[in-house]
């Protein structure tokens, strides 16, 4: 049977509880018996909404069932993009320098700003935003652009539209179900009812046709698009930005991937003149830095960005970070900073470099196997079609044919489905390893 799953927001490990010890009751599901106490909580109804697992957890599970049910496969795992290769020494240095210095009396620090250090602030914006008029005090330094994902959309009114790029990263969705702006779920198109989704496919470049696209409050946009792995142009941009700025709508933008882009593609929405006006951007450590366990990220909130009434956004998010968050690790961003240094950024675009490498090695060999490969060029993804199959079809027969385990395009919508996503994160002997079994096998 093939599981068609739409994602959601995945909850923190828990007890392992067995089914016959408790049971769940809502307006939208079969009545069991009660069993135990309950409290008079009902559940908040935007949860009841999310749809089965989120989408690599529920990798995870289909993963541990065919080790269990082949115990002697060695898997080769290129699905949920995790990074592999070790940080740079002159970083992982700087942190432990910050956690030895924490042990005496002159080094110790405990709370810390809670928008993040002066200093890496500072090195954010003069690295990543130089000549486009980003302050530091624009720069609000955190553990990661998913959780920043979730705060930014605090800042927002549920009654609010959103549009996501079709397919995306899940977490767009998954958190507007949760801040109840994306309506009921439609089972038989595998959307939400109050989401526009962007159609972003080979036929319109992976853009969004904008002259048919309604307009919405807030534009989810990712650039390089996980999963397509396709950057926009400076054209394109430009025109959401002039998209946004006649609707007044606002683009949270994510570029997470930005260091891996290798042609003249923007690696920010501030590169746009006009961008301030209309966009938040958010971005991480994780897939540049290999700071995926360590968790850091940053988001840019300009001065210039306002709302309906004049009031400037940055205020709003500022007391939001002051209210939910403590500020990211110290010793994160000792580490952030080290990667910001010119001798720490020059080993980090090794191991980008050696991802991109693989990348390629990745493209060919599915394009030797006939199939029509997209991405792997500006980012560490491909994907690959595969036309008339079931996206969860053809992830169960690589893994059961290869070993292999990628992620089926449809966990990142509708617009995913007959499509596989394929990660270049990993050891070099794997990629290749790959290369070679999908050649014999498929």
């Amino acid at each position: 049977m093939i599981h068609q799953i739409s994602s959601s927001i995945c909850l923190p490990n828990a007890a392992s509880v067995q089914p016959s010890q408790i049971s769940y009751t809502s307006s939208k599901s079969d009545a069991r018996t009660k069993i135990g106490y309950h409290t008079k909580i009902p559940r908040r109804t935007h949860l009841e909404s999310l749809q089965s697992g989120y989408l690599f957890p529920e990798i995870s599970k289909q993963e541990a069932k065919h080790a269990q049910n082949n115990p002697h496969a060695k898997i080769i795992r290129l699905g949920i993009g995790d990074t592999t290769e070790p940080i740079p020494d002159i970083i992982t240095s700087a942190m432990a320098k910050q956690v030895y210095s924490l042990s005496t009396v002159q080094g110790y620090s405990g709370y810390g700003p809670e928008q993040g250090n002066k200093e890496i602030r500072k090195a954010i914006a003069e690295t990543f935003y130089q000549d486009m008029g980003v302050k530091e005090n624009e720069v609000f330094v955190s553990d990661g652009a998913q959780c920043d994902i979730s705060r930014i959309q605090i800042l927002l009114e549920s009654s609010l539209s959103a549009a996501v790029q079709d397919p995306s990263f899940p977490a767009y969705v998954d958190s507007s179900v949760i801040f109840g702006r994306a309506g009921n779920f439609q089972a038989e198109t595998n959307k939400f009812r109050d989401i526009v989704y962007m159609k972003c496919g080979p036929e319109n470049d992976f853009f969004p046709d904008l002259s048919a696209t309604p307009r919405t409050d807030v534009i989810f946009f990712c650039s390089p698009n996980n999963p397509t792995g396709s950057a926009a142009s400076k054209q394109q941009l430009k025109k959401l930005v002039e998209f946004a700025k006649a609707n007044g709508s606002l683009i949270i933008y994510d570029s997470a991937y930005a260091t891996y882009i290798t042609d003249d593609s923007p690696k920010s929405i501030f590169e746009i003149p006009e961008a301030k006006e209309v966009a938040i951007e958010v971005s991480s450590f994780s897939k540049f830095a290999g700071f995926t366990g360590v968790r850091l990220g940053w988001t840019v909130v300009p001065e210039e960005l306002l709302y309906s009434n004049g009031y400037p956004v940055i205020k709003d998010f500022n007391r939001i970070v002051c209210t939910c968050f403590n500020g990211a690790s110290n010793i994160a961003q000792a580490g952030g900073l080290a990667c910001l240094t010119a001798e720490g950024y020059k080993a980090l675009r090794t191991a980008v470099g050696h991802y991109m490498e693989n990348a390629k090695i990745l493209v060919d060999t599915f394009a030797s196997l006939g199939r029509k490969v997209y991405g792997g060029k500006n980012a560490p993804y491909i994907w690959v079609h595969f036309p008339g199959l079931s996206s969860w079809e053809v992830f169960s027969q690589i893994l059961k044919k290869t070993d292999i385990v990628t992620i089926p395009g449809i966990g990142f919508g509708p617009g995913g489905e007959e499509y596989i996503r394929v990660s270049s994160f990993g050891h070099r002997e794997s990629i290749l390893e790959a290369s070679r079994r999908l050649r014999k096998f498929l």
